[in-house]
């Protein structure tokens, strides 16, 4: 059975998950170590992939100073999204050649992740045809937008747990004017405990992707320079 190894990371800033991300592709892509999902949460920040139009963000240099929010271009694919406490965000370190070499696929087992562990807090969550993504009706509770390149991907998903929703208003989120936005918090009511959410998001991962999930505290491998490689792919 392939091994993953979950590091759970609380608060991060977005730029240090980035480097995080590469040192951990280059450390994969030499199999110098097994499959991770970093698990973690990111200061107020909006990314743009590498599809997206900067007129999806709606306000000025000015109004960002004032709500703390940064602005970061990223090799992603998507467009804007927004990133904030309270939103669990994971970001797979997957060697695709031990699974399976199909990005729909590995696109649609992580909205199956998300299906699964929205039902375990009695959300009803399902897909909607053309679009990525888990949705509750007509608001997406789970944005996805990966990286892969040599069949190592990277970026991954972001679910609203306790998001703070106002900071989508002042975007279209993934350049989508007629989709609203949701979170477990708006669907339920009432805050959920994050450990819980983290639990329960470990457990499907190892479900979906036939994995067996080791939690782990290592320290992340130095950053090992070979095994470049330009075939990438961004959804």
């Amino acid at each position: 059975m392939i091994i993953c190894q979950v590091e759970r990371l609380g608060l991060v800033d977005y730029a240090e998950g980035l480097e995080l991300q590469k040192r951990l592709v280059a450390q994969r892509k030499a199999h110098a170590t097994s499959d991770t999902l970093l698990l973690l949460e990111h200061p107020h920040v909006y990314t743009l992939g590498r599809n997206a139009r900067r007129e999806n963000l709606l306000v000025t240099p000015e109004f960002l100073r004032k709500i703390e929010a940064q602005v970061i271009e990223t090799d992603r694919g998507g467009d804007i999204t927004y990133h904030g406490p309270g939103q669990l965000v994971g970001y797979p370190i997957f060697d695709l050649t031990q699974h399976r070499r199909d990005v729909a696929w590995y696109m649609r087992s992580l909205e199956e992740v998300f299906i699964r562990v929205t039902g375990d807090f009695g959300v009803q969550a399902a897909r909607i045809a053309g679009l990525t993504g888990v949705w509750v009706g007509d608001e997406k509770i789970l944005a996805l937008g990966v990286h892969i390149t040599r069949w190592i991907t990277s970026h991954g998903f972001a679910f609203n747990v306790n998001t703070d929703l106002r900071y989508f208003e002042w975007i279209i989120p993934c350049g989508l004017r007629e989709k609203g936005v949701t979170s477990l918090k708006k669907l339920l009511g009432r805050s959920i405990g994050m450990e819980e959410v983290i639990d329960r998001v470990t457990e499907r991962f190892g479900e979906v992707f036939g994995m067996e999930m080791r939690m782990g505290s290592a320290p992340v491998p130095a950053h090992d320079e070979r095994a470049i490689s330009s075939e990438e792919v961004d959804l």
